[in-house]
């Protein structure tokens, strides 16, 4: 049996039975604030920025501050590391030795996990059930092209494949959208299954046109640089041309700082910051 086409089956039953399933529009604005717990409460009259979307970590933000958003009339992403083991997690004396491989390149005391192994996939199920019961509309699975780096497992296109589309019925099933991170090469496998992209540095690296499929398929492309690492030349292509730039049309561009913090900048040149906890 074909896994990735039985994971097809499934997704697809699932969206044509159920409506309730937030999915968002192309050109939304949002911000991601991953370093530090947002300060929100369900007192608070509004948030900086005033945009439609935040994408937050599962873990460290409680479910008032996912309640306050929709109070607000906002829509909460659910952010964690599905491809990769991070010691400082609620869950991470679940994973086995087996299910490691190689440390990431840039992040040293985060390591590769295993794709395939089932007790991988029952941590991943259980942080999609997280994200549903704290009342996150979509989430945000990071990490799910091993295959295009020094893993140590061995990990193909195919595991992300089927990989992603494992997480996508899971989430489906819990009426939660979900997001592509990066992976530009398994696009067209799992487009129809996705609910939205979410970007680092298509700009930067010029990769940003697989990513348009998203916007041809009226889904949106949640999309990061990171001022720090671009030129100059390259960031006026970006304000003059209010964020469309080099592939990037209608994408939904922000400008943030490596350790995704509070702050925000637009193409429009306006900045904004998110109050956080710490």
């Amino acid at each position: 049996m074909n896994p990735q086409a039985t994971f097809q089956t499934e997704n697809a039953q699932v969206m044509s039975a159920n409506d309730q399933i937030w999915r968002p529009a192309v050109k939304c604005t949002w911000q991601i604030v991953l370093s530090d717990p947002i300060k929100l409460n369900l007192t608070s009259p509004s948030i900086t920025p005033d945009v439609q979307v935040f994408d937050i970590d599962l873990f460290e933000n409680p479910k008032s501050t996912i309640d306050a958003l929709h109070q607000l009339g906002k829509r909460a992403i659910a952010y964690f590391s599905a491809g990769s083991y991070e010691p400082d997690r609620p869950d991470s004396g679940e994973f086995k030795s087996s299910d490691m491989g190689k440390k990431m390149d840039g992040w040293p005391r985060e390591k590769w996990i295993d794709l395939n192994s089932e007790n991988v996939r029952r941590i991943m199920g259980k942080r999609i059930e997280l994200a549903a019961q704290k009342g996150f509309d979509g989430i945000d699975p990071d990490n799910v092209d091993g295959y295009d780096n020094k893993n140590g497992l061995g990990l193909s296109k195919t595991d992300s494949i089927n990989f992603v589309n494992f997480l996508a019925a899971k989430a489906h099933s819990l009426n939660l959208s979900i997001g592509l991170k990066n992976a530009g090469d398994i696009i067209p496998s799992v487009l129809p299954i996705v609910d939205f992209s979410i970007n680092e540095q298509c700009v930067q690296y010029n990769e940003c046109a697989p990513f348009t499929a998203f916007v041809k398929a009226s889904k949106p492309v949640f999309h990061i640089e990171y001022p720090s690492e671009l030129k100059s030349k390259v960031l006026k292509s970006i304000y003059a041309k209010d964020g469309q730039a080099q592939g990037a049309t209608e994408f939904s561009t922000v400008l943030k700082n490596m350790d995704l913090d509070g702050w925000v900048k637009f193409c429009n040149k306006s900045t904004a910051i998110t109050p956080t906890t710490l």
